[in-house]
């Protein structure tokens, strides 16, 4: 059975997640992101609203606030469960951990459940996984760069960044003798929920109406 200390950990990383950090950098700056660009709380569309600068910072935060919990987690997963427990289990509990901070960006309830894409907080809690999915994080993260030099494409660069990680966490999962169902199955769930937040985007990007990051240099 799971222990008080998993059900805890499971709301701080829900209100981890939750910190709108783009939304409050914006109105930092006076400006309620939402209202602008295309309505996203996210560091994507507060770089494009507010510049580079403050896009970066708030990619930075958002990425932290995913990692931080689940990276904490990971020191106590034992003592999530019975000392009994199956390996696969204390796996799985440490994995819902990091799908509530994904979850605390794209709904958070302190905008009414209306968040961000959760790109930059997935990459976090990737990298928090330590160390069975810290190296597939940081080569989505490098894909994710290089694309978004590439095309200009913020939202491609994002989702093909993210469908590289669940073949490369069930080999990881392997490496590290961790379960490979839960680990490749939790990189799938999050690529899935990547490409279904930017749905928008890929009809633009058929219909080749989708905007270019100025930031990238494309556009």
């Amino acid at each position: 059975m799971p222990t008080t200390l998993f059900w805890f950990s499971l709301l701080a990383a829900y209100l981890s997640g939750s910190i709108p950090f783009a939304f409050l950098l914006g109105k930092a700056k006076g400006v309620d992101i939402r209202k602008e660009g295309s309505g996203n709380v996210g560091a994507t569309n507060l770089g494009r609203i507010c510049g580079k600068k403050w896009g970066i910072v708030g990619f930075v935060l958002d990425t932290l606030k995913g990692s931080l919990p689940v990276l904490v987690a990971g020191f106590f997963r034992k003592d999530f469960a019975s000392a009994d427990a199956a390996p696969w289990l204390l796996a799985l509990l440490w994995v819902a951990v990091g799908i509530c901070a994904v979850l605390g960006h794209v709904l958070p309830v302190w905008l009414g459940f209306k968040g961000g894409k959760g790109v930059a907080t997935s990459l976090g809690v990737l990298l928090g996984f330590w160390p069975v999915l810290t190296l597939p994080g940081l080569v989505a993260g490098l894909i994710w760069v290089v694309l978004c030099y590439a095309t200009g494409f913020v939202s491609l660069a994002s989702v093909l960044a993210a469908a590289s990680v669940p073949p490369l966490a069930y080999v990881a999962a392997i490496c590290f003798k961790e379960d490979r169902l839960v680990f490749g199955g939790f990189a799938l769930a999050l690529a899935l929920l990547v490409a279904a937040k930017h749905r928008a985007n890929i009809a633009r990007l058929k219909a080749g109406t989708e905007p270019k990051a100025k930031w990238t240099g494309k556009a």
